[in-house]
C-alpha cells in the first residue's frame, strides 16, 4: 500500500495529558468505590439483599437512557467554553457531592425508607455522573489527530485510573474492621464516602480547567441544543445512533471488548474464594492476616487486598506501557491480539499460582493475566477515537465522539451486570456453598477451572473478533488526508 503522508498536529504536551487522565481517577474512583460501599448496604444498613440487588441494577437501566441523549447533548452543544469542558467541570462538583449524600442514611431510618432514599439519590447520582463522564470520554476521543498519540494519551489515562484499583481493595479491611479506625461500618462509608467525593471533585475538574478543545470547524451544521428544537433533537439521537450501529469497525471493538471484559468479570470475585477457601482451607483469620512480618500492620497483611493491589500496579506501570509501545511498534489490533495471548497463558498459570503450599505463587500469574485489561482499555479507547473519524468520512458532520463513547460504556456496563448475574450462577452450578467453611474438593476444583476456562475462553473468542478490523496505520493516514481536504473545501 502506498504510504500517505499527512502533517500532523496532534501531538500532546505531558500537561495536557496527566491534565486530561486526571479525570480519570474519578472515572475509575467512584464506580470502584459504589462496588465495595454496596455490601455494606446489606451487612451495614441492614438492606435485604434482594432490595440491594434492586438497587444495583435498576440505575443501571437508567443509565442506560441517559448516556446517548447526554452523549449527543455533548457533541451538538455551543458554548464560549466549548461543547465538553463546562459540562465535565459541572458534571464532577455535582457527582461528588451526591455520591456523598447518597450514603448519608440511617439504619434506625427503617428498610423501606433507607430502599427509596438510596434508589431516588441513585437516580440523582447517575445522572451527574452521566453529565461528567460522557464528555468527558467524548474529550479524550478529539483531544489528537494523530494515530499513535491516541494510543499514548489513553495509556497515560488508563495507567492513572489504574490508582484506583490500587487504593479501593483496601476499603474493605478499613470499614469492616471496628478495631482501625471507624467504630462501625456505618460511619466508615459515611465518612470514607465524603473522602472519595472530596478527590474525585478534585481530580474531575482538571480536564475542564486546563485541557483545550479542538476548534469547530467553521462550517457546521450542528444544530445546537434549544429547547423549542426537542423533537429534532429525539429525532437526531436516533438517526446518529443508527449510524453508530452501522459502523462495523466499531460494533467489532463493542463486541471484543464485551468479551475480554465481561469474561474476566464473570469470574473477578472468584479469586478471593479461592484464596480464602483453597489456599487457606477457609480461615478468613489466616487469609486476612497472611503476612505475618511484625513490621507490617495489621490492616496490610490480607492475601486477596494484596493480590488485587499488585495486579493494579503491575497493570499501570508495566502492562500498560508495554502496550502503548506495541501499537506503536505494529499496530493497534496486532498489539490486542498479542496482549490477548498473553492474557489467556497468564490465566492458565493461575492453576499452578493458586497454591496452598506457597501462597506467594500467587503472584505468578499477574504480570500475564494483567495484558488482558491493560491492553483492553488502552487500545479499545484509542480505536474508538480512529473509528469517530470513519464516522465523520461516511456521514459528515456533526463529529459524534461523545456518542460513540456513550454506546461503548453502555454496553460495558450493562455486560458487568450480566456478568455479575453470570458470576453468581457459576458460583451455584459448582455447589458452592456461603454457609460452610470448608468446600467440597470437587466445588474447589470445578471453581479453579471455571476460574480459569471463562475468561480464557472470552479473551481466545475476541481475537477471531478482531481479525476482520481493517483500520491501519495506514488506512487512517488516508481517512486523515481526506477530510484535511473536504474540510478545506468547506
Amino acid at each position: 500500500m502506498t504510504q500517505t503522508k499527512v502533517a500532523t498536529n496532534g501531538k500532546l504536551s505531558w500537561g495536557q495529558k496527566l491534565a486530561y487522565s486526571s479525570g480519570s481517577l474519578t472515572n475509575n474512583l467512584l464506580p470502584a468505590a459504589l462496588g465495595v460501599f454496596m455490601f455494606f448496604l446489606v451487612t451495614g444498613f441492614g438492606m435485604d439483599p434482594f432490595l440491594a440487588g434492586l438497587l444495583g441494577g435498576i440505575p443501571r437501566f437508567f443509565d442506560a437512557l441517559t448516556d446517548p441523549i447526554m452523549g449527543y447533548i455533548s457533541d451538538n452543544s455551543r458554548t464560549g467554553w466549548g461543547r465538553r469542558r463546562p459540562y465535565i467541570f459541572i458534571g464532577s462538583i455535582v457527582t461528588g457531592i451526591l455520591f456523598i449524600l447518597l450514603w448519608q442514611m440511617s439504619p434506625e431510618d427503617g428498610q423501606t425508607y433507607n430502599f427509596w432514599y438510596f434508589l431516588v439519590m441513585s437516580l440523582l447520582y447517575i445522572t451527574g455522573n452521566t453529565i461528567f463522564s460522557t464528555p468527558f470520554i467524548g474529550l479524550g476521543y478529539e483531544m489528537s489527530d494523530d494515530y499513535n498519540e491516541r494510543t499514548r494519551l489513553m495509556g497515560i489515562t488508563n495507567t492513572i485510573g489504574q490508582i484506583a484499583w490500587m487504593i479501593v481493595p483496601w476499603f474493605w479491611a478499613l470499614i469492616s474492621n471496628p478495631d482501625y479506625i471507624f467504630a462501625t461500618q456505618v460511619e466508615g462509608v459515611r465518612k470514607l464516602s465524603i473522602v472519595v467525593a472530596a478527590l474525585c471533585i478534585v481530580t474531575g475538574i482538571m480536564p475542564a480547567i486546563f485541557c483545550k478543545e479542538p476548534p469547530l470547524p467553521e462550517k457546521d451544521d450542528r444544530p445546537g441544543i434549544t429547547m423549542s428544537g426537542m423533537w429534532n433533537v429525539v429525532k437526531d439521537v436516533f438517526k446518529n445512533l443508527g449510524e453508530v450501529f452501522r459502523n462495523v469497525p466499531f460494533l467489532r471493538l463493542c463486541v471484543a471488548t464485551f468479551l475480554v471484559y465481561n469474561g474476566f468479570q464473570m469470574v473477578a470475585s472468584f479469586a478471593n474464594y479461592i484464596i480464602v477457601y483453597y489456599m487457606f482451607n477457609g480461615d478468613y483469620s489466616l487469609a486476612n492476616n497472611w503476612l505475618t512480618w511484625e513490621w507490617v500492620p495489621t490492616l496490610f497483611r490480607s492475601a486477596s487486598a494484596w493480590f488485587a493491589t499488585v495486579q493494579a500496579l503491575i497493570t499501570a506501570f508495566m502492562v500498560i506501557p508495554i502496550v502503548t509501545w506495541m501499537a506503536g511498534k505494529w499496530g493497534k489490533k496486532q498489539a490486542f491480539v498479542i496482549s490477548t495471548v498473553i492474557s489467556i497463558v497468564g490465566y492458565a498459570l493461575k492453576w499452578w499460582g493458586f497454591s496452598p503450599e506457597n501462597p506467594w505463587l500467587m503472584f505468578l500469574p499477574l504480570p500475564l493475566m494483567s495484558f488482558g485489561m491493560g491492553g483492553l482499555f488502552t487500545l479499545m479507547m484509542s480505536m474508538t477515537a480512529d473509528v469517530c473519524d470513519l464516522d465523520e468520512l461516511r456521514n459528515g458532520l456533526p463529529r459524534k465522539e461523545s456518542q460513540f463513547g456513550a454506546i461503548y460504556w453502555w454496553m460495558v456496563k450493562m455486560g458487568q451486570s450480566l456478568a455479575l448475574v453470570l458470576g453468581g450462577a457459576i458460583l451455584k452450578w459448582v455447589a458452592f456453598d456461603q454457609n460452610a467453611a470448608i468446600q467440597a474438593p470437587e466445588t474447589l476444583t470445578q471453581l479453579r477451572l471455571a476460574d480459569i476456562l471463562v475468561p480464557a475462553g472470552s479473551a481466545f473468542v475476541a481475537i477471531f473478533v478482531m481479525i476482520g478490523y481493517d483500520l491501519t496505520e495506514d488506512k487512517m493516514k488516508e481517512i486523515k488526508a481526506e477530510l484535511i481536504g473536504r474540510r478545506k473545501k468547506q
